[in-house]
């Protein structure tokens, strides 16, 4: 009886050992560190940009003298990667969610607390700029997170097609003189935001009657929208086939390189604000050589190199003070400083976890609208023949630079 007790107690402990034994290396052997973030969003050395990743892995060599290998993966939407780590088939190191995703991650405890002794370049990011000097709206400790870059939604608009006295208000977006060629948003939350923004209610209501009546001004824009777009926003603006469309700041700039006749306004109601921020999951097998990946990205020369490829505001003191990085931004659009940073007198508001019964009502308000709307299913359809047609003559798509989906298509189409 007793040796069968030793045994299970040796079984037992080897047991409890063997995910250490798995994580060891051999010398000469590399560590793998997983990054999990999202689509076209790090300096990756296309078109002649910094490979930061490749930069890391040779730092990280010389500075600790251990080979560390990236490895690198991408999610469309925050509810992608929250379902792919809840789900605990995947053990990443570095995840990049946005701030309501990760106000939902710390509550349920999937969020490691960072040593901000690894994170010294966490000086650099200006608090006063994000947060007015505060704590992170969504990270009250500041303990989880890390901003690795923020944005901000406008109004995307084509100069030879809208007067410039219709510029200014999200008013723009039901104005009847431009039926046909206005895009709306393809999800709900930045759907119903820009309805609740002209209401002026808040983009966080709790107040189910003002969310009913944002249905209602959606319902009531829908016979002169063009489409319900996301991604398909780039080819519509840049060839001039739509004239106005809601976006994302710095995805604007994106546009305006292929279509110089482009120009973007902040609605004077006020808009959504967004902050992505790098974090460690719990589950993570190397927390402190991912904490030294996020001070890396802090570093001034890769985050410059993001700030210049994903083209969204950055936080870092390193880059927005970098003369060079201003000149840059100013060569792709003489206003860029401006619409990214020049944000103070704009009132901004950022989306809130919203609670499980708020999310249910949203997303059966916007089914209703989506059911209704004819437009969104003669676009489907139309989509779904011209993809057929295209993969039957062996033609595939590229994907764009820059491209953000903030929701995914399960929970809010």
């Amino acid at each position: 009886m007793k040796r069968i007790v030793t045994l299970l107690l040796l079984l037992s402990t080897l047991a409890l050992l063997l995910p250490l034994f798995a994580s060891c290396k051999k010398d000469g052997d590399a560590i793998t560190l997983y990054v999990y973030n999202w689509g076209e969003y790090i300096s990756d050395g296309s078109e002649g940009t910094l490979d930061v990743n490749a930069a890391f892995e040779e730092w990280y060599e010389e500075t600790f003298g251990v080979k560390v290998e990236v490895n690198y993966s991408t999610f469309s939407s925050n509810e992608d990667m929250y379902a792919k780590l809840s789900g605990g088939a995947s053990n990443y190191d570095v995840i990049v969610p946005s701030d309501y995703m990760i106000e939902r991650m710390i509550a349920e405890g999937m969020l490691h607390k960072l040593d901000l002794q690894n994170i010294p370049n966490a000086q650099y990011i200006d608090t006063e700029l994000l947060f007015g000097g505060e704590a992170p709206y969504y990270d009250p400790e500041a303990a989880y997170s890390i901003p690795y870059t923020y944005g901000t939604v406008g109004i995307i608009y084509n100069t030879t097609m809208v007067d410039e006295a219709d510029i200014g208000s999200w008013d723009i977006m039901w104005n009847k003189k431009y039926e046909g060629n206005i895009l709306q948003f393809n999800n709900s939350r930045d759907a119903f935001a820009t309805a609740l923004f002209k209401l002026g209610y808040s983009v966080n209501t709790d107040n189910d009657a003002e969310w009913r009546e944002a249905l209602t001004l959606l319902q009531a824009q829908k016979p002169i929208v063009q489409g319900y777009v996301m991604d398909e926003i780039y080819n519509k603006m840049e060839n001039g086939s739509a004239a106005i469309a809601p976006y994302y700041a710095g995805d604007f700039f994106t546009m305006y390189a292929d279509n110089e006749d482009l120009a973007f306004f902040y609605p004077k109601e006020g808009t959504n604000v967004f902050v992505d921020a790098m974090c460690i999951p719990t589950t993570s097998q190397n927390p402190e050589i991912a904490e030294r990946y996020i001070d890396f990205m802090l570093s001034e020369e890769a985050a410059i190199a993001n700030a210049e490829y994903i083209c969204y505001a950055s936080p870092n003191r390193l880059v927005v003070e970098n003369e060079d990085y201003r000149a840059t931004m100013e060569e792709l659009h003489p206003d860029a400083m401006e619409i990214l940073y020049g944000t103070s007198d704009i009132k901004m508001e950022p989306y809130e976890n919203l609670s499980e019964q708020k999310l249910m009502l949203v997303n059966d308000l916007w089914e209703e609208l989506k059911i209704e709307s004819s437009i969104n299913g003669t676009i489907m359809v139309m989509a779904g023949l011209i993809v057929g047609g295209l993969v039957g003559c062996g033609v595939f798509f590229t994907v764009r630079r820059r491209r953000r989906r903030k929701y995914v298509a399960s929970l809010w189409d």
